[in-house]
């Protein structure tokens, strides 16, 4: 779903994964799209790790950019998503889409570990979020 975003920008964006985003990167960046799995009701460790990371560095710094969320689910997403708007809301982001929530219906332990394919319909409107992001921004929408 990120990388599917990342393509839709086409070119006018980093895609960087969240054990490697350091406070300068959000600092560097005019915009953000927050993309992670829902495990167990809440964000991935990763992305909470770099959320705890860049809170505090960044706080202040990067009021009114605009965000955007992707969340890859078992079952609901909306843990993960109200997390993420919680922090972006402490951050004073602006969001710019709905949230993007693909439900992969992985109920029992066999369909939770078993690989995951997004449906094409998601990654067309995920490419579509990274293309819109990106053409906002150039164009001074957001």
């Amino acid at each position: 779903m990120a990388q599917a975003a990342f393509d839709g920008a086409n070119g006018a964006a980093r895609l960087v994964a969240a054990e490697a985003v350091r406070p300068a990167d959000l600092l560097a960046a005019q915009g953000y799209i927050f993309a992670c799995p829902e495990n167990l009701a809440a964000m991935s460790g990763m992305m909470k790790e770099m959320f705890d990371t860049c809170y505090y560095p960044v706080l202040g710094r990067i009021e009114g950019r605009p965000y955007a969320t992707l969340i890859a689910a078992g079952s609901d997403g909306e843990g993960a998503q109200r997390q993420i708007d919680r922090i972006a809301t402490g951050w004073r982001l602006r969001r710019v889409a709905e949230p993007l929530i693909v439900n992969l219906s992985a109920q029992t332990p066999e369909a939770i570990l078993a690989p995951k394919t997004v449906p094409e319909h998601a990654l067309v409107t995920c490419r579509d979020l990274g293309a819109a992001l990106a053409e906002g921004m150039a164009a001074g929408v957001f």
